[in-house]
């Protein structure tokens, strides 16, 4: 059973930075592709990005493409996501999600095993 706790979510004006944070616990950490997803109010759930066991495939979403960069350590057992040129439709709560790699790095939330508690981003104009 894997254990996901995010963290570095917060309050950020338009135009601005944050980094997020997630530290896996309870499995073998470079085992599983980690993805990174939002949902904001009355919408359903979208995946922002992911990233395969070893780093060497990333995916991102087109809304996020070039703003963001996820990245992983795995010695650490963590997963980050860089989001820079913040915009108030980035505004969701953000979670990290782990599945077990087959080859791909999974878009879909079905695809994903474990999730952790979710960060609040807001992002005021």
């Amino acid at each position: 059973q894997v254990q996901l706790v995010e963290s570095g979510g917060g309050l950020v004006q338009a135009g601005g930075s944050l980094r997020l944070s997630c530290v896996a616990s309870g499995g073998t950490f470079n085992k599983y592709a980690m993805g990174w997803f939002r949902q904001a109010p009355g919408k359903e759930r979208e995946i922002v990005a992911a990233i395969s066991r070893s780093g060497g495939s990333t995916y991102y979403a087109d809304s996020v493409t070039g703003r963001f960069t996820i990245s992983r350590f795995n010695a650490k057992n963590s997963v980050y996501l860089q989001m820079n040129s913040l915009k108030p439709e980035d505004t969701a709560i953000y979670y990290c999600a782990a599945k077990v790699y087959y080859g791909d790095v999974g878009t879909e939330a079905h695809q994903y095993d474990y999730w952790g508690q979710g960060t609040q981003v807001t992002v005021s104009s």
